[in-house]
């Protein structure tokens, strides 16, 4: 690897599920080699002349999954499990405002939303708040969750058979996020699903 004259490089961090750019830091050695060694992303401070464990004090760090290197060696792409929101602000990813100095809701990439809403299931599970409706799903088991399934699978093809896009587009959301909550209920992720159809793909 190729670091510049101050003996630093830079490490952007990418969400490993949805592929969404968290954010940019910049690593000496030994905070690559930390890193490593505790699989908690680790930067080194420009403006403390420290190393920097990310989420240290808000506890919202970042697992390491995989480091990967740019083809020329000056650059990191680390693929991370986010523990909460990356950013200062509590925004999600760092890189949320435009250059129009306007706030952006949508992730980039949109298929990020699919890793939100799953994480949000997640917690639903766990927490099991009242009033919930993905908590009365979970917890009607298979039987309630495989009915729902079911019944928006029919309306997706009927949406289709009237050839309306935004009624299909409505449905599909609605088959896709009961599918997301079956697959929670299951303990299965939906890394498992894409890898699948890698797998698929490959053949």
């Amino acid at each position: 690897m190729k670091f510049d004259e101050k003996g630093l490089i830079p490490a952007i961090v990418q969400h490993v599920r949805s592929g969404e750019v968290l954010m940019l830091g910049y690593m000496n050695e030994e905070a690559l080699q930390h890193t490593v060694e505790t699989r908690l992303v680790t930067f080194w401070s420009r403006s403390r002349n420290e190393l920097w464990q990310k989420g240290m004090t808000s506890g919202n760090v970042l697992q390491l999954v995989e480091i990967r290197q740019d083809c020329d060696g000056d650059a990191l792409l680390i693929l991370a499990e986010p523990a909460g929101p990356t950013c200062h602000t509590g925004a999600v990813t760092c890189f949320h405002i435009s250059l129009d100095n306007v706030k952006v809701d949508m992730p980039a990439p949109t298929g990020a939303i699919i890793s939100q809403l799953m994480d949000l299931i997640h917690q639903r599970s766990a927490d099991r708040p009242e009033g919930s409706y993905t908590t009365k799903l979970l917890d009607g088991g298979v039987d309630r969750i495989g009915k729902k399934i079911g019944e928006e699978a029919a309306e997706v093809i009927i949406a289709a058979k009237n050839e309306s896009q935004d009624e299909l587009t409505w449905e599909l959301a609605d088959l896709f996020y009961h599918s997301m909550v079956l697959l929670v209920q299951q303990g299965v992720s939906e890394q498992a699903v894409w890898n699948e159809l890698w797998r698929r793909h490959g053949t």
